[in-house]
């Protein structure tokens, strides 16, 4: 990667960072950076309302006068090979704020919940100098559990009707998470997953959160979990 071009994404141009996640993502281009610390992993199964919560986090974040980049990892269109750009249109209401960066990276057919390119296009984004970073995975099973390599604090978000899978999920994804959260808190069904989410939460000290993201409770108590965990 040019010099020039890095030292505009640390003065915080955001034409020359996208230029540069372009390179790592579709050039193979190395950066030779270190992972940046505080890197926030977002990751469940489809449909658990991932990024809704990730959107009202960041309007947290942006209250706290903080900054923030998401990653956000979409799945492949078997047309193109590029990202199903889902999550971006989620967090449209962010969109006009220069303090947030959203990013969507396709897996180009890649497994693990992440694309080959997300540690390089990460490390850019710590260049940059956002106070948040934050990666979504694409929905995940037991075996996609890349994120933890990756991410310093991992959140597993799952949905209401989740309940009847999480006796049989004891290794995986449940067991690489930080913290457990319930998310869609005013449907049915959410308590008896909180109850099942328990015992494994207990084994670990693993806390069990619920959260309602489009009204934003319980988001406030996610992103102070976050922080003493990131400790």
């Amino acid at each position: 990667m040019e010099a020039a071009l890095l030292e505009s994404v640390r003065s915080g141009d955001r034409r020359a960072l996208s230029r540069a996640i372009s390179g790592v993502e579709q050039d193979g281009w190395e950066t030779g950076l270190a992972r940046p610390e505080g890197i926030v992993g977002i990751t469940g199964p489809p449909g658990a309302g991932k990024s809704t919560l990730i959107s009202e986090l960041i309007r947290v974040i942006r209250s706290r006068n903080q900054t923030a980049a998401v990653l956000a990892i979409d799945p492949s269109s078997p047309l193109t090979g590029g990202a199903i750009l889902g999550d971006r249109i989620r967090m449209q209401g962010h969109v006009d704020d220069e303090g947030v960066y959203v990013r969507s990276m396709a897996t180009r057919g890649h497994l693990g919940g992440l694309a080959v390119a997300a540690q390089e296009a990460t490390a850019l984004l710590g260049e940059a100098g956002f106070d948040r970073l934050i990666v979504e995975t694409v929905g995940v099973g037991q075996s996609e559990v890349e994120i933890m390599g990756l991410a310093d604090v991992v959140v597993l978000v799952v949905g209401p009707g989740w309940g009847d899978q999480v006796q049989a999920d004891k290794a995986g994804i449940v067991e690489i998470a930080d913290v457990f959260v319930v998310n869609k808190g005013d449907r049915p069904g959410v308590e008896d997953v909180r109850r099942a989410l328990h015992e494994t939460a207990d084994s670990r000290g693993v806390k069990v959160l619920v959260t309602t993201a489009t009204s934003g409770n319980g988001v406030v108590e996610l992103l102070e979990e976050i922080d003493r965990l990131a400790g």
